[in-house]
């Protein structure tokens, strides 16, 4: 039996036994752009649409929360991205049963409101594992090589005096957080000839040496952060353990920007206690209020979230959504966060 055939049983099944004469959960909203063209996106809902499913899309963000309720007004089902979504927003879609964040951290959705009145909730961990990866040595190496200021010299007609650069090989390279970014973060840090340590909860990769996080802060010459925004991580990072970094350390955050106090971040940072940060996730979604601590923060390389938004990534993603889509019209809900 093919997909459609498969989804529209299953969409029969549950109608009949709800003694209905028309499908249930017929609405699909993707309600944010989700990267990639709509020719592609067609082509991966095209057995959604032949089972009787309605697919609507949106080319631009939501304005507000009012409108992002607007959009969910009448979903069934629903996919978000990055955007936050409010008890403001989610109490506009009353018929909505199923959400899919196309996103691997879902700290921006309201999640216990989705608990309170039955909204299965699925995210789409993986899609930019590499994405990420990739922007960490980019951060990295932009700091290390002087890159900005590399930039700044040759279009002002200047020489590379004062832009001598440090390399990776043989520093000490602390992860925080050794998921699957972690872990491929770690992989990268061993091509570039690191000593690579980590610190998590769980300790199962296999390719960093753990330890505690004090000590990691302590010794290591870069400290990557990979963990996802939790009550229990928000503010690890807080002033009092990022002064244990040394004076010539770098921080770079790729993960969650609540994991950090950025305010004690900037202040470190200004005071030369810390060499630079190369960040790319703040306390809100960019673009950031003018007074932000980090903007006038020195040795910074600062990206306004885009670790995720390659166009592999994008795409990857877009498959993620439509098989997570179909496999909880299927009865068969994957990458659980709410069921």
């Amino acid at each position: 039996m093919g997909l459609a055939a498969t989804i529209t049983h299953y969409a029969l099944r549950i109608t009949h036994s709800k003694r209905k004469k028309v499908f249930l959960m017929k609405n699909i909203v993707i309600a944010q752009p989700l990267g990639i063209s709509s020719d592609y996106l067609h082509s991966l809902t095209a057995d959604l649409e032949k089972a009787g499913y309605t697919i609507t899309t949106y080319d631009s963000l939501p304005a507000d929360q009012e409108d992002l309720g607007n959009r969910l007004a009448d979903a069934d089902l629903a996919v978000i991205a990055n955007y936050p979504l409010k008890k403001e927003a989610l109490a506009k879609a009353s018929h909505l049963k199923y959400l899919c964040v196309a996103f691997t951290g879902v700290d921006h959705v309201d999640i216990s409101y989705c608990q309170e009145k039955g909204i299965a909730v699925s995210n789409c961990a993986g899609y930019s594992t590499e994405s990420v990866a990739e922007l960490t040595f980019g951060l990295i190496l932009a700091l290390y090589r002087k890159l900005k200021e590399c930039d700044q010299a040759t279009r002002n007609s200047q020489n590379n005096a004062g832009l001598m650069g440090i390399e990776i090989k043989d520093r000490t390279f602390g992860i925080i957080g050794t998921g699957a970014i972690g872990q491929r973060v770690a992989d990268i840090a061993h091509a570039f000839g690191a000593k690579v340590y980590g610190y998590n909860h769980s300790q199962k990769a296999t390719n960093v040496e753990y330890t505690d996080l004090n000590t990691l802060l302590s010794t290591c010459d870069i400290v990557s952060v990979h963990l996802p925004l939790t009550p229990e991580t928000h503010h690890l990072l807080n002033k009092e353990k990022l002064s244990l970094m040394k004076k010539n350390a770098i921080l770079i955050n790729t993960a969650r920007g609540g994991v950090i106090d950025n305010a004690a971040l900037a202040d470190l940072l200004k005071e030369g206690k810390i060499a630079g940060a190369g960040i790319d996730v703040y306390d809100g979604e960019p673009p950031l209020p003018s007074d932000y601590p980090l903007l006038s923060a020195p040795n910074t390389i600062l990206a306004p979230h885009v670790g995720f938004d390659t166009e592999e990534a994008m795409q990857r993603r877009a498959v993620i959504v439509v098989d997570n889509l179909s496999a909880w019209i299927n009865g068969k809900q994957k990458n659980i966060i709410v069921k």
